[in-house]
């Protein structure tokens, strides 16, 4: 059986470099592509920064910026579906972190997530951040056991307002007894 090999690159795959700057005849000489004058003509000029709109007044320092946003107190979670534990796990087993992070379903310190995606029928102790009810389900209908252990919450940073109104509601309580 013989085989053509006629390997190529497709149409336009391959491109010949523009040399600019090379005399009138070239075609690209004298101010080699780049217009007469002005930022975009001088060497290293271009946009100094991303946003630059030439001088005016820049989108980003258009815009007002109003509200709250929640992202600095936003939880993130790695979710680990049961197909996978199913998949590097043997019936007997504890799963929990550290076996999860030994097995590469895990990475860094943010909590776990199991969820009920994919087929599971082995029996196992899972020891986790959080679980969902269907997990959970599918884990004791399979004969394992589940214990959540909560996550310790993120240091959050406080609110004056709000410790204030808490330290004022513990005087008044230690008052009343």
């Amino acid at each position: 059986m013989a085989h053509d090999f006629n390997l190529h690159a497709p149409a336009g795959a391959n491109k010949k470099k523009r040399i600019v700057g090379r005399g009138q005849g070239s075609g690209r000489g004298t101010t080699a592509g780049k217009g007469h004058k002005g930022q975009q003509a001088r060497s290293g000029g271009g946009n100094p920064y991303v946003g630059f709109e030439g001088g005016q007044m820049p989108l980003y320092r258009r815009l007002a910026r109003r509200g709250f946003s929640n992202h600095p107190f936003k939880q993130e979670w790695q979710i680990v579906n049961l197909g996978e534990i199913e998949k590097r796990f043997e019936s007997g087993e504890t799963v929990d972190l550290a076996s999860l992070y030994k097995k590469g379903l895990i990475k860094g310190k943010d909590p776990v997530k199991i969820l009920a995606n994919g087929n599971f029928s082995k029996k196992l102790s899972l020891k986790v951040d959080a679980i969902s009810a269907s997990a959970k389900e599918k884990i004791e209908k399979a004969g394992g056991d589940v214990t959540v252990i909560p996550a310790p919450e993120k240091a959050r940073p406080k609110n004056k307002m709000g410790t204030k109104k808490a330290a004022k509601a513990a005087k008044a309580k230690a008052g009343k007894k």
